[in-house]
């Protein structure tokens, strides 16, 4: 498939593929707690965070989805990621080959309806890219905020199921 370097515009947003030169915002990112908290419980290593960005890369290069960064359109800050990923997860059911979609925000982003912003972009680039299709998502029951975001999206929950020794979420979204 290639490379894609799509670039997604919103009223207050720029959605962009990482590039390696966004480490340091995204070490920043998923060092804080409050990230963190419902993903995976704790902070991520530098090596964990790179990995990540890499990561990110290789799914634009391979399956011509992936995740942008977030910026905010007027300063060019990265604010977070959001977009779409085949992480292979270890569930039951397993979510097969439908997309699964992830958003995250930094703090400072927090409660401004960014993240559903982004993912409206996101889901209408995937639509036009592919064509309707199930996609999916996984939440942590004690993430209201995500959950909300979810559901505005018009996700649904089908299932709760263990992941890495905690309860889950999954969502769907079928159009």
């Amino acid at each position: 498939m290639g490379v894609t370097r799509n670039v997604l515009e919103t009223e207050r947003l720029v959605l962009r593929p990482h590039v390696d030169a966004d480490f340091a915002a995204c070490l920043a990112l998923w060092t804080d707690p409050n990230v963190t908290r419902f993903i995976g419980g704790r902070a991520s290593t530098r090596e964990e965070v790179w990995a990540r960005i890499l990561r990110y890369i290789g799914h634009w290069s391979t399956l011509g989805y992936g995740y942008w960064a977030i910026c905010d359109k007027s300063t060019g800050r990265v604010m977070g990621e959001a977009g779409f990923a085949d992480m292979k997860r270890d569930l039951t059911p397993p979510f097969g080959d439908a997309p699964e979609a992830g958003w995250v925000l930094a703090p400072s982003a927090h409660g401004r309806g960014l993240a559903t912003e982004a993912m409206r972009a996101a889901i209408a680039w995937l639509e036009a890219a592919r064509g309707r299709e199930r996609t999916v998502c996984m939440i942590d029951p004690g993430n209201m905020p995500s959950i909300r975001v979810a559901e505005k999206l018009g996700y649904r929950e089908y299932t709760r199921a263990p992941y890495k020794d905690h309860t889950t979420i999954l969502f769907e979204r079928v159009t």
